[in-house]
């Protein structure tokens, strides 16, 4: 039972991320994508400055510069993926958005097994890119925010390893008061006061911890006993997890074809993750999707 403990926790992980953003897009017709967005991260910096407490640490110039770094492509990764969810489903969005670790992870690849995922992955893009005027085609405008929140994913894995010295607690919390300072602006503009008013700030609690605080917490307790390739393949799912999570509470009903193009892509995503040296294996706890 206590070997299992750690798989639970990262499906339940999963589960928090999928439930809490599928609850974060009932938010749009109050304050919009960029106020949500503004609220989740917002908050979520809150809680984890409060936990944390990083200025107790001294930072030098060069760490300064790569946090900087890092919270930029965190905010950048969620306000383009909130802003993708606007036009399209969830589990596409996600679908599309892990374009950008998998590029990543099979950026330096030449064992011919790698092109195997390539073609599978591109395969799976091509049946979701609104390339015609099929009756499921996507719109093109959410297809692009969810591909810059990809790019946004890949530049924050890389700039996360720049931290690797730093306390994860530390990094994290003052990567997402970064990402904060970027967000709440477009969030202020968006929705003004109506951010402050109480039954809007609990409902963003509420988004802050199912979508970060607690999957967050989950993540860490679950990579210290589970195989970092293992943990990086089971992530891989959350595309199909977000898909069932946007059917269930959202009432997003995909085609034949764009379950086929989830399943093309998680499949690549998993298959690359297992058979990538683990020097280049994405998706760590510090980056979860959106």
């Amino acid at each position: 039972m206590q070997t299992a403990m750690p798989y639970l926790g990262l499906l339940v992980a999963m589960l928090s991320i999928a439930v809490g953003t599928s609850y974060a897009k009932t938010l749009f017709p109050l304050i919009g994508a960029q106020g949500t967005s503004a609220l989740r991260v917002g908050i979520s910096a809150l809680v984890l400055l409060a936990i944390w407490r990083p200025w107790r640490s001294a930072f030098t110039l060069r760490t300064l510069r790569n946090i900087l770094l890092y919270g930029s492509a965190l905010g950048a990764m969620n306000l383009m993926f909130y802003m993708s969810l606007r036009t399209i489903p969830l589990g596409i969005a996600l679908a599309i958005e892990f374009s950008g670790p998998l590029t990543l992870a099979l950026l330096h690849s030449r064992r011919f097994i790698h092109f195997v995922w390539v073609a599978l992955a591109v395969l799976g893009l091509g049946l979701l890119l609104p390339l015609n005027s099929r009756a499921d085609a996507l719109d093109i405008q959410g297809v692009l925010f969810a591909a810059m929140a990809g790019v946004c994913w890949a530049l924050y894995i890389v700039f996360g390893k720049r931290l690797s010295a730093v306390p994860s607690g530390h990094s994290v919390s003052m990567g997402m008061t970064i990402a904060a300072l970027i967000i709440v602006p477009f969030g202020i503009a968006e929705s003004g006061a109506l951010l402050l008013t109480p039954t809007i700030l609990f409902s963003g609690l509420l988004v802050a911890i199912f979508s970060s605080a607690l999957p967050y917490s989950l993540d860490m307790v679950a990579i210290r006993h589970i195989p970092e390739r293992t943990f990086g393949v089971i992530l891989s799912a959350e595309p199909a997890v977000g898909a069932l999570a946007g059917l269930v509470i959202l009432g997003e009903y995909l085609s034949t074809s764009q379950w086929l193009a989830i399943g093309l892509i998680v499949t690549a995503a998993a298959g690359a993750i297992a058979t990538t040296t683990k020097a280049h294996v994405p998706l760590q706890p510090e980056t979860a999707t959106p």
